[in-house]
């Protein structure tokens, strides 16, 4: 496979506060510096946030390619995500992303399988596989 390019730009708007856009989408997503820090701002996604989100989603969609190519039958699929920031050796660290799916599957007998398949994703999600932060998966399985 050849390499990918993902374009962003990012342009300051005032205070702590930014506009990410991409030539290859349509909408636009305030970013700013998170109320922890001094100046911060509530209410904006952060970088904390949209790694959070990268690692997510990341999984997500990992997860809907695994499950198709294992003929795994699921209701729903959603997937609370937490990212745990730290101070590590005098640097802010994302040291942890802990992600907590609940699949929904059609039959009981699916249970193992569902778990498998969980596991597989999270292995595989090329985001995890970038970053140096752990990640954790806390699956609940419903049927």
């Amino acid at each position: 496979m050849e390499a990918h390019y993902y374009n962003v730009n990012l342009n300051w708007v005032a205070d702590r506060k930014g506009e990410m856009s991409s030539p290859e989408l349509q909408n636009k997503i305030e970013v700013a510096t998170p109320p922890q820090f001094p100046k911060g701002m509530e209410g904006i996604w952060s970088p904390e946030h949209l790694l959070t989100a990268a690692v997510n989603s990341c999984f997500m969609t990992t997860f809907l390619s695994i499950a198709e190519n294992s003929k795994l039958e699921f209701v729903s699929f959603n997937c609370a995500a937490k990212g745990k920031l730290e101070q590590v050796e005098g640097k802010f660290l994302m040291t942890e992303v802990i992600l907590e799916p609940t699949l929904v599957i059609t039959k009981e007998a699916d249970k193992e399988k569902a778990e498998r398949v969980l596991q597989k994703s999270e292995a595989a999600c090329l985001i995890s596989n970038s970053i140096k932060s752990k990640v954790s998966l806390i699956t609940t399985i419903q049927y």
